[in-house]
């Protein structure tokens, strides 16, 4: 591979969710440049088991760096639940030392103590995130007397895949696992959208809550946390290239990429083939 121009912050998901939290950070961090890959080839990765998905993403992983990231950000849920750990500790230390990677799980499970007065919290995600218990785990971290619910939602991906978010069909789906989650404990007042589809599904799961329960999507949350990181991490901050770019590439057909990738980047996106 040829020797990159540019050392673009590196954004990595199993497929679409990912541009809904890159939307974010563009918004906020508008200077960078940007490098995102999607795994569409292989996605979804919410059913995979945890070596698969640690694979996989260190795959991906290793080509963000050589492409030049000198950080990456694994906007995958299920990336971060089932490989960052394995990732940061075991293989950044020997494969490159200097570079970073970092997930999406932690910034929210950071402040969602805040936010919530019954002390009462729930987690939507898909089978893996859910699975993985990552997100008790890090909530216990920061506010260790939170009790937290979860339920998985294996029909809301393939909802938002499909174009149907918007369809009267995705209203049952919303209610069901909603209904499920308040049924394990109706105290909950904050609730966590852990997937980086469920944006999409927004508006149709606030009309089904009750108006006092708080929402919490990542990108903006993600966002902050990025910037913030970037502030106290000069030497990696300082390798992050500034030239306003941002460059798509997906493991799968470029052109069926771009036009499901538009819905979730809420602008056109022209992407690139990236043969594993």
């Amino acid at each position: 591979m040829s020797t990159p121009t540019k050392s673009p912050i590196g954004v990595f998901d199993s497929g679409y969710g990912g541009l809904t939290v890159l939307k974010e950070i563009v918004k906020q961090l508008p200077d960078y440049d940007y490098l995102y890959l999607g795994d569409n080839a292989r996605a979804p990765y919410g059913s995979r088991s945890f070596e698969t998905v640690y694979e996989y993403t260190l795959e991906c992983v290793k080509h963000l760096f050589e492409m030049g990231c000198p950080l990456v950000l694994l906007a995958c849920n299920t990336a971060s639940a089932k490989a960052l750990r394995t990732i940061q500790q075991k293989d950044l230390p020997t494969l490159a030392p200097e570079k970073r990677v970092l997930g999406v799980i932690r910034p929210t499970t950071e402040i969602v103590g805040k936010l919530s007065k019954t002390g009462h919290v729930g987690v939507l995600g898909t089978s893996g995130t859910v699975i993985s218990n990552s997100y008790p785990i890090e909530i216990e971290k920061f506010y260790p007397n939170l009790i937290v619910s979860q339920e998985a939602c294996p029909m809301w991906v393939p909802l938002v895949e499909n174009n149907e978010f918007d369809s009267d069909g995705a209203d049952y789906f919303i209610a069901k696992y909603l209904n499920n989650l308040l049924a394990k404990d109706p105290e909950i007042d904050t609730i966590i959208l852990g997937c980086t589809h469920y944006p999409l599904l927004i508006n149709k799961i606030r009309k089904q809550l009750p108006a006092e329960i708080t929402l919490l999507s990542q990108g903006e949350i993600v966002a902050e946390s990025l910037g913030d990181y970037l502030q106290r991490h000069p030497e990696i901050e300082s390798k992050c290239s500034k030239g306003k770019s941002i460059d798509f590439y997906t493991t799968d057909a470029a052109e069926n990429f771009d036009n499901a990738a538009s819905i979730f980047f809420g602008k056109a996106v022209q992407s690139k083939h990236l043969p594993l």
